[in-house]
């Protein structure tokens, strides 16, 4: 098939098929990526790209909206059927604007909050001070203990002396269960706002895999790809009627002008999935192939951080080992195998170096792998470690890892 793209711009078109080979070649096991379905990229690919929609589905201050109307209203009643709450706004173009419009709607400049700290497994937009959420607010933070897990006492103790407006809770790099109902008790005991940010483990929530952040959550925001495999983008949702209202006046016109509506589509394409049987088998899989890579790292020696996980992720500690975060993202990037370096509890080098790693499980799990190929992988990386500086051992993996995905191909072609 060709494509206009092609003739008009090769260097571009040379690019996407480029990074279609990358995707097909090489295994990618950073926790928040994962390969979404045909059927999303064809609706972000749609003539919605052509439409402006300011406003919201029969509110708008154009004309000619009432496709997009009807593609923004089956987003939202998927949204609230996937993840059993009221009301969701799907007009945030990421997490981080999502997030945004929550402070923005539900607290004031100067207002203090209280996130995980970046460097113990939050994120920027959770208070960290190069963050708008840390500039704009006053911020504080609570991490985990050196075992890898939030001490919800500890959480306490400082919600008492900070006293925030809002409480964060969620994580980009957390291999455990968050418990929501103990971070309500939290909130409650402070009169704090509760903010969950599910956006690393929403596809597992909606599948069952990971306790819901409802009915405790006051707002919940998550990315729409991730572990929930959709087209980039933020949604934010709540059970509370007035937290919509302020939320929806927070991103439009608060933050945001027109909606991408060719995105919207793609969310609610992707929730149409999201809400399926085989979903839900997915979801479960992606934990199982999470647990056997942890599994086989342990066994090889590794330090697995808290011991295990209970979602999607694992990170592994190098504070035992001679070499970094980097050297490990380094040396496995060789051998075709794409993680990222991360901080790590007890962290001892900068966040540009790091004392360890983050694997996730979602991208994989979504090419068809189970048990067996992450015993194989788990295995690969573990003999990438103990010789971390074997160039040619990194290259005949990277020839063998090849070989395996070439067997789990999910796009025969990059444009869709």
């Amino acid at each position: 098939m060709s494509y206009a793209i092609e003739s008009f711009d090769p260097e571009i078109y040379e690019a996407i098929e480029n990074e279609l080979i990358r995707q097909t070649d090489h295994l990618e096991m950073i926790a928040s990526e994962n390969f979404t379905i045909p059927a999303v990229m064809e609706a972000m690919g749609s003539v919605f790209t052509n439409k402006y929609a300011e406003g919201y589905p029969y509110k708008r201050y154009y004309g000619g909206c009432e496709f997009a109307d009807k593609v923004e209203q089956l987003a939202i009643d998927r949204a609230c059927e996937l993840f059993n709450c009221d009301y969701a706004n799907v007009q945030p173009h990421s997490g981080s604007q999502a997030n945004g419009a929550v402070y923005a709607g539900l607290i004031k400049a100067g207002d203090k909050i209280l996130g995980m700290d970046l460097s113990h497994g939050g994120h920027l937009t959770h208070g960290s001070k190069p963050s708008f959420s840390g500039k704009n607010y006053q911020s504080f933070t609570y991490g985990v203990e050196l075992d890898g897990r939030i001490n919800y006492d500890r959480v306490l103790d400082i919600a008492k002396i900070v006293k925030p407006q809002i409480i964060v809770c969620g994580a980009s790099a957390y291999a455990r269960e968050i418990d929501f109902k103990k971070f309500r008790d939290i909130a409650d005991e402070v009169g704090a706002i509760l903010f969950a940010d599910i956006a690393h483990i929403a596809g597992l929530v909606c599948a069952g895999e990971h306790p819901s952040p409802f009915p405790y959550a006051d707002v919940v925001t998550t990315t729409t790809h991730k572990t929930l495999a959709g087209p980039r983008g933020g949604m934010i949702m709540t059970n509370d009627e007035a937290i919509s209202k302020k939320i929806n006046s927070a991103i439009f016109p608060g933050l945001q002008g027109g909606p991408l509506v060719h995105v919207i589509a793609g969310k609610a394409v992707g929730f149409k999935y999201n809400l399926s049987d085989e979903w839900k088998d997915y979801a479960k899989q992606v934990k199982i192939n999470a647990s056997t890579l942890a599994n086989i790292l342990i066994d090889r020696g590794y330090d697995v951080v808290s011991g295990g996980t209970d979602n999607h992720l694992i990170l592994v500690s190098f504070l035992d080992k001679d070499f970094s975060g980097k050297d490990a993202d380094e040396a496995l990037g060789n051998a075709g195998i794409t993680i990222n370096k991360n901080t790590v509890p007890g962290e001892t080098r900068s966040p540009f170096v790091t004392s360890g790693i983050r694997i996730g499980s979602p991208a994989l799990t979504r090419r068809g792998m189970g048990e067996v190929e992450f015993k194989i992988i788990a295995n690969k990386i573990a003999d990438i470690l103990d010789d971390i500086n074997n160039k040619e051992l990194q290259l005949q993996i990277k020839e063998e890892m090849k070989d395996l995905a070439r067997n789990f191909v999910i796009y025969d072609k990059a444009i869709y």
